[in-house]
């Protein structure tokens, strides 16, 4: 199994695996009497103290080390880790460490203010999200929290993991030794494609043309193995373990499968989104590739590519909202269930 960064717990001589970017792993916890005494992602002082008092929280509820960093990460994009006493423009009325709203759903002025409470009713009103596990960590705060911009916590995400594996006394490994860990697939990064301007009909990095909707795939799956760079973990002639070419798209779930990994008909994000040829309006002789960008409340996705538009727009960057009916089969990475 390949994970993307796995915190080890250590204490009582045994060793487990808490790894926050996959749901239904165990739990960290924060000892408020040790906590760091310098600044871990910028964050000191009370600020240390309010994420401790977030992790446990979550803790408390059962939550994985997950969900308690989407706590810690939503914080930080609320308030920067402290207990506001004041509001802003789109909610005068906001209060506390998750500036929740005076509106009755948060409970008392008391409770929003009070870091274990208002921690709390954030993680319940979190496990109500469906499948909320299952998200991008700023979709899910989003699904609570209801910010103007669902990619607003993004970038508090790797802090959170800093902050979450200092204060629960764990070491964050991985690929590379890895000390954040990346949303899968880096899916709200846009195009980030490292040769998004590079000649068409030309071999890219990974073995595949540039900028085809598998080569932009590739680069994803990459990314999510931990490879954001050269030498990649994965490339066209290298996939699969028999030696043939992943090749067109048209053979993405033969590869898969024959890598032994997990296909399905339900959109996960990161997941690469396969289409068989003429399905959903693919190419009739090769089909098509994407990655799913974010799930949706209503069961669609928000799918991302390359080359999903008929020229002049061919061979760019797109994003679209599909059913996910449509695709013929989602394909997954190990540990991304």
């Amino acid at each position: 199994m390949v994970l993307v960064l796995s915190i080890i717990l250590f204490g009582g001589g045994s060793q487990a695996a808490a790894d926050v970017c996959s749901p239904g792993a165990g739990s960290v916890s924060a000892d408020q009497s040790k906590l760091p005494r310098v600044a871990v992602a910028g964050y000191q002082g009370e600020q240390l103290t309010n994420a401790a008092l977030v992790i446990n929280a979550g803790k408390a509820l059962g939550l994985s080390a997950r969900g308690q960093t989407i706590g810690v990460m939503t914080a930080m994009g609320e308030s920067g880790l402290r207990v506001l006493d004041l509001g802003d423009g789109p909610g005068p009325d906001s209060r506390g460490l998750f500036q929740q709203r005076g509106n009755g759903a948060w409970g008392s002025y008391q409770d929003r203010m009070n870091p274990t409470t208002s921690a709390t009713n954030f993680f319940k009103a979190l496990q109500k999200v469906s499948g909320w596990d299952q998200l991008e960590p700023t979709t899910a705060a989003h699904r609570v929290q209801r910010n103007a911009d669902p990619f607003h916590y993004q970038a508090y995400w790797p802090a959170a993991v800093e902050v979450v594996a200092a204060l629960g006394d764990v070491k964050p490994t991985g690929a590379g030794e890895a000390s954040s860990c990346g949303i899968p697939g880096e899916s709200g990064k846009g195009d980030d494609l490292p040769w998004r301007t590079a000649q068409i009909y030309q071999p890219s990095p990974l073995g595949m043309l540039n900028r085809e909707c598998v080569d932009f795939a590739l680069w994803r799956v990459n990314q999510q193995l931990g490879s954001a760079s050269a030498p990649y973990k994965v490339l066209n002639g290298t996939f699969r373990p028999d030696g043939a070419l992943l090749g067109s798209a048209l053979t993405w779930k033969d590869g898969w499968d024959a890598k032994g990994w997990p296909t399905g008909k339900t959109p996960r994000v990161g997941a690469v989104v396969w289409y068989a040829p003429g399905a959903g309006g693919a190419d009739g002789t090769y089909g098509h590739v994407a990655v799913v960008k974010a799930v949706n409340g209503d069961g669609s996705y928000l799918e991302e590519g390359y080359n999903g538009n008929p020229a002049p727009n061919d061979h760019t960057y797109y994003t679209r909202k599909v059913p996910n009916r449509t695709p013929s089969a989602f394909l997954y990475l190990p540990g991304s269930n």
